[in-house]
């Protein structure tokens, strides 16, 4: 194939600047796979840098192709001893706008992007996985070091890196305390959290006794959560913040209180993914899809994940 179907971006702006088209086949160099997506993860990162925000600063021209997330099957592996191979079924994230997203057919990832799929789930639940099974890993195991006898807070605890960050933080021993809206109580119960508290109802915030660590989901993005979670640490306590650009003043007011707090960025890991994949076939964690739309709905995809509210992932479509 000289072209492939795939969803662009031609300028900064809302969801009407998507755009079904044909471009060219991506080409497969050096330690890449070229891989065939069934189906591709909506994430806020890619609203964001639709949008002008985000990782926008990365995109060095117009049309792009947004997406980080995906699952589907190798066309052409590194090279020919390579152990995993044409025919195989694998899932992992891309670096866009840095590099060609995964809104599209085919993509030419590094080989250090990829893992195999997990064999408990459909190629449409593993696209759910990867970006935010990441980044809720690298933010409860790798820097807040979640263990037993730890009292950790998630906020939106439902959503798509909070639903598995819940998940984490329960399966190494912490005691998990979420926040999340009435409709997700008992799920995130379901999930591993000890406590849930109910964001709509009041001063959420009050209702939380003294914790270790902060996973903040949210920032100061709404109702100024970011700030009321910082109130909630110990002294010396942590909070580690994720939405990209959601809370400017965190460091001072960090300081201010006696606490520590620091962002985290998400970065492809196999090495990462693949133990992630065995939580998942053993049933120690599980993701939830909400929606699920073809490729060519990804402005109606980026409307619903504006609109707040989603329990888990949304996903895209891309082949049978």
């Amino acid at each position: 194939m000289s072209t492939m179907g795939a969803v662009v971006v031609d300028a900064a702006g809302g969801t009407d600047v998507l755009r079904s088209t044909r471009v060219p086949t991506p080409t497969r160099v050096s330690a890449e796979f070229l891989i065939r997506i069934a189906a591709a993860g909506v994430n806020p990162i890619d609203a964001k840098t639709r949008g002008g925000r985000g990782a926008a600063a990365g995109i060095e021209r117009y049309p792009v192709i947004l997406g980080q997330d995906f699952s589907g099957t190798v066309v052409e592996s590194p090279y020919e001893a390579h152990p995993i191979k044409p025919g195989d079924e694998v899932y992992g994230m891309t670096m866009a706008p840095r590099m060609q997203g995964t809104y599209a057919e085919l993509v030419a990832v590094p080989a250090l992007f990829v893992a195999r799929k997990p064999k408990a789930l459909s190629r449409i639940e593993a696209a759910g996985v990867p970006l935010a099974a990441l980044t809720a890993w690298g933010a409860v195991v790798d820097v807040a070091k979640a263990h037993e006898g730890q009292r950790v807070l998630i906020t939106a605890g439902a959503g798509g890196v909070g639903h598995f960050a819940v998940q984490f933080a329960s399966f190494f021993g912490a005691r998990v305390v979420a926040t999340g809206s009435q409709r997700n109580m008992s799920w995130l119960r379901e999930l591993g959290a000890h406590e849930v508290v109910d964001y709509t109802a009041g001063d959420w915030a009050a209702a939380v006794d003294p914790v270790d660590i902060v996973i903040d989901l949210l920032g100061n993005a709404k109702d100024d959560s970011g700030s009321r979670s910082l109130t909630r640490l110990k002294p010396g306590g942590l909070l580690v913040n994720v939405p990209t650009g959601s809370f400017p003043t965190m460091q001072d007011e960090a300081a201010a209180l006696g606490v520590r707090a620091t962002g985290y960025r998400v970065s492809p890991d196999a090495t990462t993914l693949a133990v992630i994949t065995r939580l998942i076939d053993s049933g120690d964690v599980r993701v939830h899809i909400d929606r699920v739309f073809d490729l060519s709905e990804a402005p109606a995809a980026h409307e619903a994940l504006e609109a707040g509210h989603t329990r888990g992932k949304i996903v895209l479509r891309v082949s049978g």
